[in-house]
């Protein structure tokens, strides 16, 4: 029986780079995956998605060039081109994360673990292997919605549909989150009727509300057809989807050639042997941890998407540097939360860090807003993309920076500016006085800093 001073069950992001950094502490360390390296997020979610948007937007932007005095004849697509070079993009990585396992002297296992006791862990490969101590990093998959017909043929999740060759006709997407608006965008650039059924009022839920507004809109005038406020009763043949209206219970119907469920993720938690273990689980299956990404078992860790406490790729990642270093018994600072950023993939990129407007006065907070639109940016209007806006959110005593919120060009990149200045404790003093170049996109981040001060020259004067 090999023996290993930890063993960790997935190879996700937050898998793969907690295993790295453990052997870089000097623990000797075993990786075990089921599928492939790179988890969900590498092989059939961000990288594959982002990929399939890029040449999407390629497209989009081809096709509607002559506004730039560019003209482009006899554009057109080949989604399976598309769709294979996702493929491509994800295996080169993969192939990676591969490279850097060995190199780092990560030993790894392919089968699916099952832990049989707190030191032990069984493969279906018939190979057993000893340990003092477990990282869960098993992630999670989509979520199934209970109503009659998600198992008939055209029925998809995000998974089925990256599998997809052939562009979808149409196609009728259940939920406005994060991946059902992505998918939306997808789709539009490339001129497929969309149609989104989402049953609360609003689209991209955890977002500031002027977000959610401006992305309903925007998406409205791209030809999206948005029903909100509707739940789906059933999918019947010929992909018919039945929804009724909460407002007024009158029902409606969706039709297209594809139907995606997006209705979120639940946790791979279940069946590893965990529960008889006494490893704490909520209402949902997901694993319960302190701030250390420990579990009620004293040597068991979890991390990323199977704990719940924010189901994104970068913070499977830093929980899993945390909890290496702190198996290793090097110093760690617990995560901060409120200050990791959270994306939307499309045009426009939509980020968010922090509280929205709605939660830091929920909080208690005396909140102050300033909101600077992009319409009044030079680099934005040069590449005709100058329809969002930056917002903060921030204490009107203190200015302690509360949220940030952006709409526009470059959103997915720019986040981590004021994350980096949150970390920091620093202040909008800060943000306004940094000197940011011209002209880029970024300087509408000190505009809006300037907003909230009160001091900025390239904004009307405010309404009194």
């Amino acid at each position: 029986m090999q023996k290993y001073d930890v063993i960790v069950i997935g190879g996700g992001p937050g898998g793969y780079e907690c295993a790295i950094r453990l052997s870089q502490n000097g623990l000797k360390t075993a990786l075990i995956e089921k599928d492939q390296l790179g988890g969900t997020c590498l092989n059939r979610g961000c990288i594959p998605t982002k990929a399939l948007l890029h040449s999407a937007e390629l497209y989009h932007h081809a096709a509607n060039a002559s506004g730039f005095g560019v003209t482009c004849e006899g554009v057109r697509f080949d989604y399976g081109a598309m769709a294979a070079n996702s493929k491509a993009v994800a295996k080169k990585l993969r192939d990676g994360v591969a490279f850097l396992e060995k190199n780092h002297g990560v030993t790894v296992y392919k089968g699916r673990a099952a832990v049989a006791d707190r030191h032990r862990v069984k493969l279906d490969t018939g190979e057993e292997l000893e340990t003092d101590r477990l990282v869960i990093a098993t992630g999670s998959e989509p979520a199934r919605i209970p109503v009659k017909g998600t198992d008939l043929p055209g029925v998809l999740d995000s998974t089925g549909l990256l599998d997809l060759t052939e562009c979808p006709k149409s196609i009728v997407i259940i939920g406005a989150g994060v991946i059902g608006m992505e998918f939306a965008a997808l789709y539009t650039f490339l001129g497929v009727p969309v149609t989104v059924i989402e049953m609360l009022d609003w689209v991209l839920p955890p977002f500031d509300r002027e977000i959610s507004r401006y992305a309903e809109a925007d998406m409205k005038a791209k030809g999206v057809r948005l029903v909100l406020g509707a739940r789906v009763q059933s999918i019947e043949e010929g992909l018919k989807v039945r929804y009724t209206l909460s407002a007024d219970g009158s029902a409606g119907v969706a039709e297209g050639e594809k139907v995606l469920i997006a209705g979120g993720r639940v946790p791979n938690a279940r069946g590893l042997g965990l529960e008889e273990l006494g490893v704490r689980m909520d209402r949902r299956g997901f694993i319960e941890v302190d701030g250390l990404m420990r579990t009620s078992v004293p040597g068991i860790y979890a991390i990323g998407d199977v704990n719940g406490r924010m189901m994104l790729a970068h913070v499977a990642s830093a929980q899993g540097i945390l909890a290496a270093d702190h198996i290793a018994g090097r110093p760690v600072k617990q995560l901060a939360m409120d200050q990791i950023p959270s994306c939307v993939y499309g045009e426009p990129e939509i980020s968010m860090v922090g509280l929205t407007e709605e939660k830091a006065k929920e909080a208690g907070f005396d909140v102050g807003t300033g909101t600077f639109q992009l319409s009044g940016n030079g680099r934005a209007l040069t590449s005709g993309a100058a329809a969002g806006f930056v917002k903060f959110v921030y204490e009107k005593g203190t200015e302690r920076i509360l949220g940030f919120h952006m709409a526009g060009p470059g959103a997915t990149e720019l986040a981590s500016e004021t994350a980096a200045v949150m970390a920091c404790e620093g202040t909008m003093a800060e943000l306004c006085d940094t000197v940011h170049p011209h002209p880029t996109v970024s300087e509408a981040v000190m505009e809006a800093a300037r907003v909230c001060r009160g001091c900025c020259v390239n904004a009307p004067k405010p309404r009194r």
